[in-house]
């Protein structure tokens, strides 16, 4: 009994329902891609997806056993490793291209396979930028319109080096983040409007002096995908009549021909909708989308009853970007937004993402968790 007195204190210690969503959202998340057809690689994605949850459960609860506030009082090596790792993929990594002009340089090889580090570093981010926030509030310098625009140069670096990698997807998941969180503690609405008033200056120049051809396809072809059904439409079409096809109950786990022959790209990662869609439909679809509700709502209980800013700061990071990730995804699917490489969180494909996913699941779990020990920590400015 006294072997399993740390166990049960923890237990009573944890947020069992936070914990229940998340064990739902990994069971159903692997029933999917037992479904997927093991690539000519022979690697399985449900294998690599199961490893991947379990080091993701190992690495989230490893972090709830430390003070977030703790944590946080070593931004400094957080910032500089997530720096580190940036520029070593930009200088080291390995290239992914296509032929419709994508070239993406964000991913790095380790033994056994590849790592794409922008997933670490958006955890890192969360810290990081969480502590840059609970620093001004406490010193009441949200207000201050330098400041402000200190908080958007420390976002603007992950964005900008990750945009330097050819991963705009990633990019813009940093920005949502950064707006959560600045909305999260308080930041003036006021600073929003002249944020998206300057991103409506700015998408022009932009389109001419930024975008790359393919982006600017995917940007014009969206609206219309069957107009190019074979190239530039290819994913958008194929993946609403996988959607489409499994009407209300499903055509059956195992049983769809669209699914074994994969004529959804990237069915297994971008496309994983489609896949529960096909097989399980409307019901599959619905189910997704209600797990990751739950999800997000929990999140913001979590952020509401913290006692400060910086728990609450970390808790609007974990939902800015499960949230921004989930709009995107679905919105790409469904055909109200442009193909743009963001992943379903925690459904998708994907070892480096998904283990950082259940890190950014430890750190609000973790607020929860240490929301009565106030005065057991000593922040550092």
């Amino acid at each position: 009994m006294r072997v399993l007195r740390p166990f049960i204190n923890y237990l009573k210690r944890t947020d069992k329902l936070y914990w229940l969503i998340m064990l739902s959202i990994s069971a159903y998340s692997l029933l999917l891609l037992k479904t997927v057809p093991i690539p000519k690689s022979g690697r399985s994605y449900f294998v690599v997806q199961a490893v991947a949850i379990l080091l993701g459960y190992l690495g989230a609860i490893l972090f709830t056993l430390i003070d977030y506030r703790e944590i946080t009082n070593y931004w400094y090596i957080v910032a500089g490793f997530c720096l580190f790792l940036i520029i070593y993929t930009q200088l080291k990594g390995i290239s992914v291209t296509s032929s419709c002009g994508v070239n993406a340089k964000a991913w790095i090889q380790l033994p056994g396979g590849t790592f794409q580090p922008s997933e670490l570093v958006k955890i890192g981010f969360i810290l990081t930028f969480a502590k840059h926030l609970s620093s001004l509030k406490e010193r009441d310098w949200l207000k201050s319109p330098v400041h402000i625009i200190l908080l958007a140069c420390h976002a603007l670096v992950p964005v900008v080096l990750v945009h330097f990698q050819g991963d705009d997807g990633t990019a813009i998941i940093f920005l949502c983040m950064f707006l959560a969180m600045s909305f999260g503690a308080g930041v003036q609405l006021r600073y929003f409007v002249i944020f998206f008033a300057g991103l409506a200056v700015a998408f022009p120049l932009a389109w001419k002096y930024v975008l790359k051809d393919y982006q600017k396809s995917r940007l014009t072809i969206f609206r219309n995908p069957g107009s190019d059904p074979l190239d530039k439409g290819l994913h958008q079409v194929q993946g609403q009549l996988s959607i489409g096809s499994g009407q209300f109950w499903g055509r059956g786990l195992f049983n769809s021909p669209r699914v074994k022959s994969g004529v959804v790209p990237v069915q297994q990662s971008d496309f994983i909708f489609s896949v529960a869609g096909d097989q399980l439909g409307f019901i599959g679809c619905t189910l997704i989308i209600l797990l990751l509700l739950l999800l997000l709502f929990k999140t913001l209980r979590i952020a509401r009853k913290s006692p400060d800013c910086l728990g609450s700061c970390i808790c609007f990071g974990f939902f800015g970007m499960i949230a921004a990730q989930t709009l995107f995804n679905l919105g790409m699917c469904l055909n109200l937004l442009p193909v743009m490489g963001v992943t379903l969180p925690f459904f998708s494909a994907g070892g480096s993402s998904a283990a950082c996913l259940y890190l950014g699941f430890g750190l609000a779990l973790n607020v929860y968790m240490h929301r009565t020990n106030t005065d057991k920590v000593t922040l550092r400015r």
